[in-house]
């Protein structure tokens, strides 16, 4: 910075050479301290030296003291304004008002990386139709069908990257953390984190971090929470991946890390469904997994998100064990024909879906119960069908429970002048109802500087 600064006792000769080896124009005048006082450009010295002055004269002579400066603080778009307003160059203040840069028209440098976080939240899925289909078990014989759709309840995920190997991961639904050395400590530990430390040897990070995790939904609820906890979380650290991801990619992580290294047994619509989002007909077959998205009128959805009703039964389930008995009854032939028929439903239920026909899809939501409890006789308990025949005895026409089944959330479809009645006489029981709207975005991942947020957060 010295070609920049003078002393204010230098001469105006010593000024002009300074000026002259800055290309600028400029010089920006200091007392012993360092301080920037004034500033003087070549033609200031021209016309002071026109009017009385010589070159012997101290430059100090001839400062503007009332000089346009900033800080590190001041914004780049008010720079850029003052550039362009008449002003040749601008000191870069600290908060001595010593000089620590010079921006000018010809030198504004772009803005250096900072330090950023990565968040993601992933939506949970109501599933319509052809569960059990989506093992593969099942369609590696048959073609597996489901039909689901995203709705607004999350799970949210937040990455900070440090600077060593240590690992710090702290979830609100657990109410716990891990805290680690490095990798292979995290994953070595014995602790109720077997999902993460699963998605961490998918995963392979080569660097220490925070991660901290909560769901707007409660565990074991039937809605796929543990493939949408595990999408947030890649969905983190995909944001600090060069080479990123795809959504197919996301979702066969997921699974990976779910079914292969935790070892919960269970299909593959869960995690197609957080990561792609919307509502879809997915189809299932051993060489390829397809997402087909629905194009439902805008009218219809909004009468199909009014007419369901979304309430939590209150008792958790372990969807894992679930599955491994479904697996164990497949091998029945009656039981392999009624998930086939589920699937035939399916394609029923996406038909009514897409002409707009809601009363046929209510009725069709009760069918596909009526043959989903069959699968297994964990799926459904004396509890479960006495609150399943009193809504329809009080508004609904169909409904199901959501996810492998024992316990979490049922779905149902009320007529319009019904769905009071319903709601009502749910309340009755002690069941807790969760408005809801459709997620039509799926996994959303993004950044953050920290140190914008942080200094917002003290400057408030």
């Amino acid at each position: 910075m010295d070609k920049f600064q003078i002393l204010g006792k230098a001469t105006l000769k010593e000024a002009l050479a300074r000026i002259e080896s800055n290309h600028h124009g400029v010089i920006f005048v200091v007392d012993d301290d360092g301080v920037v006082f004034g500033v003087a450009t070549d033609g200031d010295i021209r016309r002071k030296l026109l009017k009385d002055g010589s070159l012997e004269d101290f430059i100090s002579s001839c400062a503007n003291t009332s000089f346009v400066w900033a800080d590190l603080s001041t914004p780049r778009e008010t720079l850029l304004k003052q550039l362009d307003h008449q002003i040749r160059a601008i000191p870069i203040l600290n908060a001595d008002k010593q000089l620590i840069n010079v921006v000018s028209r010809s030198h504004l440098p772009v803005l250096g990386e900072e330090r950023t976080y990565a968040r993601a939240r992933s939506p949970v899925r109501v599933s319509f139709g052809g569960g059990g289909s989506d093992l593969t078990h099942y369609f590696a014989a048959e073609v597996g069908a489901v039909i689901n759709a995203t709705i607004t309840l999350y799970s949210h995920a937040t990455l900070r990257l440090r600077d060593d190997e240590h690992i710090e991961i702290y979830s609100r639904d657990l109410n716990e953390s891990l805290i680690a050395e490095n990798l292979q400590d995290a994953l070595n530990r014995e602790c109720n984190f077997g999902l993460i430390q699963a998605i961490l040897k998918v995963v392979q990070p080569e660097f220490g971090f925070e991660l901290y995790l909560h769901s707007d939904f409660p565990m074991s609820s039937g809605l796929g929470g543990s493939a949408v906890v595990s999408a947030a979380i890649l969905g983190c650290f995909n944001q600090f991946r060069q080479d990123k991801w795809d959504l197919h990619e996301l979702a066969e992580l997921a699974y990976q890390a779910e079914r292969l290294y935790f070892g919960i047994a269970g299909g593959w619509q869960d995690q197609y469904a957080t990561v792609f989002g919307g509502i879809n007909f997915m189809e299932f077959r051993m060489e390829q997994n397809i997402v087909h998205p629905l194009r439902i009128p805008a009218d219809i959805l909004l009468e199909l998100e009014e007419s369901l009703v979304l309430c939590d039964t209150g008792n958790a389930h372990d969807s894992g064990n679930i599955h491994q008995d479904q697996q164990r009854h497949m091998q029945q032939e009656n039981v392999q024909k009624k998930v086939q028929s589920n699937v035939d439903l399916t394609y029923a239920i996406r038909n009514h879906l897409l002409r707009g026909r809601l009363f046929q899809f209510g009725q069709l939501l009760n069918e596909a119960w009526q043959l989903k409890r069959q699968f297994s006789n964990k799926i459904s308990s004396p509890l479960l069908d006495q609150i399943y025949d009193g809504a329809l005895q009080h508004g609904a026409i169909g409904g199901k429970l959501l996810g492998a089944g024992g316990g979490g959330f049922f779905l149902f479809y009320a007529l319009p002048f019904q769905k009071h009645k319903l709601v009502e006489w749910l309340g009755s029981q002690g069941l807790k109802i969760h408005p809801f709207r459709f997620d039509p975005e799926g996994l959303r991942t993004w950044s953050a500087r920290e140190s914008k947020h942080h200094q917002e957060a003290n400057n408030s």
